[in-house]
């Protein structure tokens, strides 16, 4: 049984190796799978692809890449680029350097400061957008987003060992054959999201991580389906939950300049959220995840849900423990339930223990809402003043006087004492070092067969209906991580290459036919195998009267069937 985990942890260790980019864990096959189609097949998408600036040259990293490299063929605008690169560095500059830097920027550019990049952009998005859309490099844009609308299987993976089970499936490694990526797939079986009346919660998920692109909310990846299962294709966190770390890693609880890390991280994600206006529901350790090099990510938003604007809901949906008191009244909320789970974050994170009950103390449920609704939380010498003061401020009952309630929302959080060594700009550039980095030897997951399995889903049929619902699901990739994928991996850099002095390569020149579909190796055997045959045929025989050419020039007769000339 310890060798069944100990060759699971190991294949997988193997495996996170080869998917750190550096061309690693390609399959050999990666240059075919990843194959250009010529431009004059991408007619179809060029036609009907949005023509919008924002989206093209700055959302989408392929596109905001491809577009730089047309600027920089055309000296005005590289000088463009390059200004928006010094705005851009100036915007994360410590704020001892940032004078001197802004001094530097309006000498070495600008004949008078102007006040924003919104001003470059609007140049760049006119004439230079019109013109760009004409070039080889708007072509090879169209090229990369073919690749990017490629059907997704199953083959398109290779699964490694299971990490952790969800609430219809297990939840496993795994690894994009054709770029050496690993992600975390999360399995929904089929009938057990029927039998369970899950559907609109399974696609209410998969949306909204469509949605959201935030480097503190676990990305979607890939949404495909196998026979017996929907696939989620997740941003995979080696390095387990706050949990694990806070209770299994010496004496429960952090330092307070690891708390204020994940805080001040886990608030930008919250931020992120809440601009889309969806609420989050479900803060809680086992939530929060870890990467390799020791950032944090929002994980599990099966309870997320998107407010309507202008609307509040009410929904009694959480963790006992965790949920504000609004949600256990089942009153009216809007963004709140997130900021007291943040509270509780922060406190535990700190004490070691959550705020309303011991690390493993037996009580009903009943009398955990009751000591939310009623007690105050009790702070030991862990917490500093300004630690206590934003628990309080968080964990205040009346959602009205709650932080992060306010108007200013996330800005509030973000400009309380206890985040003023926080720079929160350079922390959402990602440019911050973690306090703590997870050990790259350990897998930090339950052992395989400690992980307990599903039992098997009896009397549920699946039809037509079940159809048409997992057509809503299995769409693929999903633009912006999956061009991401192409960058980190070195794909791009490595399939990205035109001709001679800036001249279109042979799949970008529309004056030149595609080349024909390349055949297997079992086909050119099989078609090299049945000529020669034919050829002896065709010698001996010549051409029958009535007959026609088969597979080039086997010539068959009407008593000869083509099934003749396969045994052949």
């Amino acid at each position: 049984m310890e060798l069944e985990n100990i060759v699971a942890n190991t294949v997988l260790l193997k495996a996170r190796e080869g998917g750190g980019g550096k061309r690693k864990g390609r399959s050999k096959k990666w240059k075919e799978i990843l194959r250009f189609p010529h431009i004059s097949q991408c007619t179809e998408l060029g036609n009907n692809i949005e023509r919008d600036y924002v989206s093209i040259c700055e959302k989408q990293p392929i596109g905001r890449l491809l577009f730089r490299l047309y600027c920089e063929t055309r000296p005005k605008l590289q000088r463009c680029i390059q200004l928006l690169d010094a705005m851009e560095d100036y915007e994360v500059t410590p704020d001892e350097k940032r004078k001197s830097r802004g001094d530097q920027i309006i000498k070495t550019f600008l004949a008078k400061q102007v006040s924003s990049s919104e001003a470059v952009h609007d140049y760049l998005s006119g004439a230079p957008f019109s013109d760009y859309q004409n070039s080889m490099y708007f072509d090879r844009f169209l090229q990369w987003k073919m690749l990017e609308r490629q059907p997704i299987t199953k083959d398109t993976f290779r699964q490694y060992r299971v990490l952790g089970k969800g609430g219809f499936g297990e939840v496993c490694a795994c690894q994009v054959r054709a770029t050496g990526k690993m992600y975390a797939c999360k399995k929904l079986e089929k009938k057990r999201i029927k039998k369970r009346k899950g559907e609109s919660m399974a696609l209410n998920e998969k949306q909204i991580l469509e949605k959201v692109n935030s480097r503190f909310v676990v990305s979607l990846a890939y949404a495909y389906e196998t026979k017996d299962a929907l696939c989620l294709v997740l941003t995979i966190m080696n390095g387990g939950d706050l949990k694990f770390h806070i209770y299994n890693m010496g004496t429960p609880g952090f330092e307070k300049d690891r708390v204020q890390f994940y805080a001040a991280q886990i608030c930008c994600g919250l931020e992120h959220l809440h601009r889309e206006s969806i609420v989050y529901r479900d803060l809680k350790p086992e939530n929060i995840l870890l990467d390799d090099n020791g950032h944090i990510r929002i994980s599990d938003l099966g309870l997320a849900i998107k407010v309507p604007e202008g609307e509040l809901i009410r929904g009694r949906v959480g963790t006992v423990g965790y949920m504000a008191p609004e949600v256990i009244n089942n009153e009216k909320y809007g963004m709140s339930p997130d900021w007291w789970g943040l509270g509780c974050l922060v406190y535990e994170m700190t004490a070691g223990r959550s705020p309303f009950r011991a690390r493993k103390e037996r009580v009903k449920r009943e009398e955990v809402e009751r000591r939310v609704q009623e007690e105050e939380e009790e702070y030991n010498d862990k917490f500093t003043e300004d630690t206590k003061a934003i628990c309080r401020m968080l964990l205040t009952k009346d959602p009205k006087q709650r932080l992060g309630c306010q108007a200013d929302g996330a800005a509030g959080v973000k400009a309380h004492s206890f985040f003023k060594n926080i720079n929160f700009k350079r922390l959402e550039a990602g440019i911050v070092e973690p306090p703590f980095v997870p050990d790259p030897r350990a897998v930090y997951c339950k052992d395989v067969l400690d992980i307990e399995q599903f039992s098997t889903v009896k009397g549920v049929n699946l039809d037509q209906t079940d159809n048409d619902f997992y057509s809503k699901f299995a769409t693929g990739s999903v633009s912006i991580p999956w061009q991401n994928e192409m960058i980190e991996t070195e794909c791009f850099r490595d399939l990205n290459v035109f001709g001679p002095q800036g001249t279109r390569p042979p799949d970008l020149d529309w004056n030149q036919p595609p080349e024909p579909p390349r055949r297997s190796l079992l086909d050119r055997i099989f078609r090299r195998h049945v000529s020669d045959v034919g050829i002896t045929h065709t010698h001996t025989k010549g051409r029958s009267s009535g007959g026609f050419p088969v597979a080039d020039g086997f010539t068959a007769g009407p008593e000869q069937q083509p099934e003749t000339a396969c045994k052949a």
